[in-house]
């Protein structure tokens, strides 16, 4: 039986959700293949070469254990709280705030960036510059705001039609142009030495991102305990098949000019079945961002209220943290911050760069601290504890690989400390004007 956990550390039998296990699958997938796949495959083969497919395998295989680590604390935890939850089980309230925050205001700073990316390629194959920029951004935000206010079984059954037609475009790709392919292309396999491998693989590191994005709705599966690991399983394979085969595509299509191209999926399918290479990359660029924007806005949406609920944000948040129910008003709260901070940026001309920064130092935080939590939780001895054996080894190098870029979820920690601080204090006045005579 499913279980949610409440800020008194309580676990009762929690109502059980609607999502499907292929519902739950889609939107893993539209969490974690996001739109680096467009440019990280050339980005890559320009860093290492050929020898950029060995950084592919290398990082599916390390997805593995972080994405089966999640899913194994989300089907034994399943609440809305996500990695909060998790963090709060293992460590306390403090670190549950902390995870919160990190990944909650992470979102509004990601969604604009990602958005953008999208927004860019709509340009150039249409034209109008910064305005149809903006205007895409608007679009996105405003379809997932209405998908996700539905209600997430309308949002599970828009990502499965978004991932299905993801996965066809891809596969289009490959195999319209595997005629094209030629094994030459693999000489010389690592033209820039095999060390070339190490930073090629960091590069793609963001590509896997997105493993912890649907714990917050754990609870909203039929089965928590059985469809999240099953879900997750299906999503790590696809993702990984399908990354692996665009990635090997460019390389034996496109060969050495793979490292010269900024949208090596359009290249793929203009050599493979012809057409405007501008329109396929935008068209490319929007399925890919509506997912990913879909399922972040969709777990954020629950965490929020999840925080709510337990003291972390306001608790007028705290409406629809429960499975089933709807959080209109935290979903509220992300889509306008994701609105305020694309104008912000839009008004500063500084790019989506800086946001993208601020985005993966705090996704890295909240990986940490809830793999850290998931040695804690989990059963030793288990399968599910060797994998976050193996996860938590794997975040630790990235947090060493992110550096500087961490300085922002420290600020948004610092923040989520006060607030509980100040939280408090509210709390024990309240309390002591109630005593009084």
């Amino acid at each position: 039986m499913s279980t949610s956990t409440h800020a008194n550390g309580q676990r009762h039998p929690a109502p059980h959700g609607r999502l499907t296990v292929l519902q739950g699958a889609a939107l893993y997938v539209g969490a974690v293949l996001g739109t680096g796949v467009i440019a990280l495959p050339a980005l890559a083969a320009k860093v290492a070469g050929p020898a950029s497919l060995l950084a592919w395998v290398a990082l599916v295989l390390l997805s593995a254990p972080l994405a089966a680590t999640f899913a194994a604390l989300g089907g034994r935890y399943p609440d809305a709280g996500g990695v909060a939850t998790y963090a709060r089980q293992a460590f306390g309230a403090r670190a549950s705030a902390i995870v919160g925050w990190c990944f909650y205001f992470a979102v509004p700073a990601g969604a604009p960036a990602g958005a953008m990316f999208a927004g860019a390629y709509v340009a150039a194959a249409f034209g109008g510059g910064e305005q149809t920029v903006l205007l895409t951004c608007a679009g996105l935000i405003a379809i997932v705001t209405v998908a996700n206010a539905l209600g997430v079984t309308v949002s599970g059954r828009m990502q499965l039609v978004l991932a299905t037609l993801l996965a066809a475009l891809l596969l289009t790709a490959v195999a319209a142009s595997a005629p094209y392919a030629h094994a030459d292309n693999l000489r010389p396999f690592a033209p820039h030495g095999w060390l070339a491998v190490v930073p090629a693989a960091a590069l793609l590191v963001w590509s896997f991102a997105g493993w912890e994005a649907i714990t917050h709705l754990a609870g909203e599966f039929r089965h928590p305990s059985r469809d999240l690991p099953l879900a997750s399983g299906i999503a790590v394979v696809v993702v990984g098949a399908l990354y692996l085969a665009v990635a090997l595509a460019s390389v034996l299509v496109l060969g050495p000019s793979a490292g010269d191209t900024a949208a090596p999926l359009a290249e793929l399918l203009a050599v493979g079945v012809g057409g405007n290479v501008r329109m396929l990359a935008a068209a490319a660029a929007l399925l890919l961002t509506l997912g990913t924007m879909n399922a972040y806005f969709a777990g954020a949406a629950k965490l929020g209220a999840a925080l709510g609920r337990d003291g972390a944000l306001p608790a007028w948040l705290a409406a629809g943290s429960m499975a089933g129910d709807v959080p209109r008003r935290s979903l509220a709260l992300v889509s306008g911050l994701t609105a305020l901070v694309t104008c912000a940026v839009a008004l500063a001309h500084i790019g989506p760069k800086p946001l993208v920064l601020m985005t993966t130092g705090s996704f890295v935080t909240v990986y940490a601290i809830g793999c850290a939590a998931a040695l804690r939780l989990l059963p030793r001895g288990t399968a599910a504890h060797r994998c976050a054996q193996c996860a938590f080894v794997c975040v630790v190098a990235l947090c060493l690989a992110t550096g500087w870029f961490l300085l922002w979820p420290l600020v948004m920690s610092c923040c989520a400390l006060l607030y509980l601080r100040v939280n408090r204090r509210r709390e024990a006045r309240a309390a002591v004007r109630c005593d009084a005579p």
